[in-house]
């Protein structure tokens, strides 16, 4: 990103930026009204600056392509008012790397960035800094568990014989809302796929030509084009181009032909369920043998067909490159032509519609060595530990006791009023039939309100037990990797890096680690450079030997994203 010179003035206003995440897009307005009145009472009601503007998104933070997140950054760059608020930090963005980047950029351009959930709080100030990182890093966690648990529960309904998703061509998605008596559980509403009567027997159709053994797929999609039918989508499946070409849609035919859900089965690489394992809860289009014979027709038809042969990128997905022209980063893809020649090609890392091209193991080469630098001192770990400790009471502490105490009064007076309903039945001013009702809501009510009691209590822990594994990780990964499969590799990268940057020659100049080994090796270096002012205060000057495991010191003058300590220690030249 280019630098720009900070504008000598600027507007005094405040700009609001509210965002929806995807999973509260059903009711928008409520949740921008809630950050807005946070916003009010903690800044706005005690300041006579006028407000600019607000700038709404709704979309997931984890994003930094949001419209008017990009647009406010734009009328900041113009000096268009002087400070942004947001009702709390992962509001602002769930991406740490993206969030701290772009405060930075405020600040340069004269914008101050606060939170309404915490006004003292100063992302630009040294301490402050460390919370916020943690409030990002922490958000983040919490997208990714929930991408987890959601993950989780459509694996759940799969194994069960569920669909997720839209239902294939021939049948139709149908839901009704559950009564009461089946709200428990199965939710507000009842889903369930059922054959789409009209396209069920078009399918069925091209089944019983491919299962005669005669016709092939271009002259399957000719015979159901004749007959007037078309895809889902209305495209019909043969096209004809400019210069009276005719072109089948083979590729869909090959893919339904595929699909084992016409079998009757679900099959999902993700969730682990191979095919034949598990049932599903709709009518099959084919039984398994028409299925299994359907497959071995076209396996046939195939045989004499060269097959291009696949390769498996180690960094695929997390490879940048600087684009010179507009020093922008470009995301690289993995690519390798003349497979079908002898030695099977040679792998690039390149940039699609450029001549940017660097041979893989330019690149792969030098990640060992990347991984042998992310390390923290041993006698840094009691440190690190007191001050995620501490950070994470900073977090939680000024909230979870006023929480636990509104907990614990909603259930007495779940207890009170069970008592006065009691008198009231006991006089018969109440009926049997309301009491159970209330008795049932009450019994909800509680057990909701435990839950909540018991995950604030546990709150601390689940962190510290994570800050204990992502220390166990970094002690051992550069120990390992060498001695991993290539798909262990692959999979330990995506673990603890989200993005590495390289240059036009291939060589990396940037790594942007994951939390929380981001946030770790941040905190190793606030320690180390507490550690080297101490002993500068004491003239005390370590040997180099000393001094060899210690932590260098991340660049003052230079913009922090995710670790600076990488980048000055392995990057710097």
């Amino acid at each position: 990103m280019t630098r720009r010179s900070k504008p000598t003035t600027a507007k005094q206003g405040w700009a609001l930026y509210l965002r929806t995440s995807d999973e509260e897009a059903q009711n928008p307005e409520q949740s921008q009204a809630r950050q807005r009145f946070a916003i009010q009472k903690s800044f706005l009601d005690n300041s006579d600056m006028p407000v600019y503007a607000e700038y709404i998104d709704n979309l997931t933070g984890k994003s930094p392509l949001r419209k008017d997140y990009l647009r406010l950054l734009e009328d900041a760059r113009a000096g268009l008012f002087s400070c942004v608020v947001v009702e709390r930090a992962d509001r602002f963005g769930r991406n740490d790397t993206e969030a701290l980047r772009a405060i930075d950029e405020l600040d340069r351009f004269g914008v101050g960035v606060r939170f309404a959930n915490q006004p003292d709080l100063n992302p630009m100030d040294p301490d402050h800094r460390v919370v916020v990182a943690l409030t990002f890093t922490l958000a983040r966690r919490e997208s990714m568990l929930l991408g987890l648990r959601v993950k989780g529960g459509l694996g759940a309904k799969m194994r069960s014989g569920g669909f997720v998703g839209r239902a294939p061509d021939g049948y139709i998605n149908k839901e009704e809302r559950t009564n009461p008596e089946e709200k428990m559980s199965n939710g507000k509403y009842k889903r369930w796929i059922e054959p789409d009567h009209e396209r069920f027997k078009i399918w069925r159709n091209a089944w019983d030509m491919l299962l005669d053994g005669i016709l092939t797929l271009e002259q399957i999609a000719e015979n159901l084009h004749s007959r007037g039918h078309t895809l889902r989508s209305g495209r019909p499946f043969v096209t004809t181009n400019k210069y009276g070409m005719r072109k089948a849609s083979t590729n869909a035919l090959w893919h339904i032909f595929h699909n084992w859900f016409y079998a009757g089965w679900v099959v999902s690489e993700t969730a682990n369920i191979l095919p034949k394992t598990v049932r599903g809860n709709w009518t099959p289009l084919v039984t398994t043998e028409e299925f299994e014979q359907g497959i071995a027709i076209l396996a046939k038809r195939n045989e004499h067909r060269s097959v291009r042969r696949t390769r498996e990128y180690l960094l695929r997905g997390l490879l940048y490159v600087v684009n010179p022209d507009s020093n922008c980063l470009v995301k690289m893809i993995g690519s390798t032509p003349n497979t079908s020649r002898k030695g099977g090609g040679t792998p690039y890392y390149s940039v699609p519609r450029s001549n940017i091209n660097i041979m893989c193991g330019q690149i792969e080469k030098q990640i060992l060595t990347i991984l042998s630098t992310i390390q923290i001192s041993e006698a840094h770990l009691p440190k690190i530990r007191e001050e995620y400790k501490s950070h994470i009471s900073q977090q939680y502490g000024k909230t979870s006791p006023n929480e636990l105490q509104d907990m614990s009064q909603i259930l007495k007076d779940i207890d009170d009023e069970e008592a006065r309903m009691a008198r009231l039945l006991a006089t018969k001013k109440i009926s049997e039939v309301v009491w159970d009702r209330l008795w049932n809501e009450w019994q909800d009510r509680r057990q909701t309100i435990q839950k909540t009691i018991q995950l604030l209590q546990q709150k601390k822990q689940v962190h510290i037990d994570n800050l204990d594994s992502a220390l166990a990780i970094i002690a051992k990964i550069s120990i390992l990797y060498s001695k991993l499969e290539f798909c262990d590799k692959k999979e330990l990268l995506q673990l603890i890096i989200e993005r590495i940057i390289v240059n036009r020659t291939g060589e990396i100049i940037q790594v942007d680690l994951l939390p929380p080994f981001a946030y770790l090796m941040n905190v190793s270096s606030k320690i180390s450079e507490d550690t080297k002012a101490l002993l500068s205060q004491t003239n005390n000057v370590c040997t180099s030997e000393d001094c060899s495991t210690q932590i260098q010191l991340s660049d003052p003058g230079r913009d922090r994203t995710y670790d600076p300590l990488l980048k000055r220690q392995v990057f710097c030249r």
